[in-house]
């Protein structure tokens, strides 16, 4: 079986991270969505909260693409949560050169780590390329419409934690 680990911290997870989900889920058998605990970005959403929209979101692409597809949660090298889940496969997507320069260097620490865990690429389509979760919490704080950047689902979560209406 071909298990892929696409890690993120997913806060919160756009249609940008749907649509390299949905491309990873043609190359695995099983993908595994690694949802970074990590503390230093203080994100939005509570780990609970994106491991559900992201399940919520995940479960229709499973269906629809017959790949078993999970979240899972992760506080440790990602190196170590690849070797954890059983992955042979890491997922990246890269949006800009930027993206591709800090992946790169990610890389080759992993490879350094352990060479058996091979790392993919996928770029976003061109349509997604600008979009960031971060950019889009700042929209909605703003009062912005972030309706073409993620989910129904996702906005009326997003626009209830900051207090907004739909």
């Amino acid at each position: 079986m071909r298990v892929g680990l696409y890690p993120g911290t997913f806060d919160p997870i756009t249609i940008g991270h749907i649509d390299i989900i949905r491309r990873a889920s043609a190359l695995v058998d099983k993908l595994v969505i690694g949802v970074a605990i990590n503390r230093d970005k203080g994100p939005l959403f509570g780990l609970e909260e994106r491991v559900a929209m992201i399940e919520a979101e995940c479960a229709k692409l499973s269906d629809e693409t017959g790949t078993e597809i999970v979240a899972h949660p992760f506080e440790n090298l990602l190196i170590d949560c690849a070797h954890d889940v059983g992955a042979q496969i890491i997922v990246r997507g890269l949006r800009a050169v930027a993206d591709f320069e800090y992946e790169f260097q990610m890389v080759g620490m992993n490879r350094a780590l352990d060479s058996s865990v091979e790392t993919v690429f996928l770029m976003a389509e061109a349509r997604h390329q600008a979009i960031a979760s971060k950019l889009v919490k700042e929209i909605a704080r703003l009062d912005g419409d972030v309706s073409k950047f993620v989910t129904p689902l996702v906005k009326d979560k997003l626009l209830h934690r900051l207090g907004k209406s739909g």
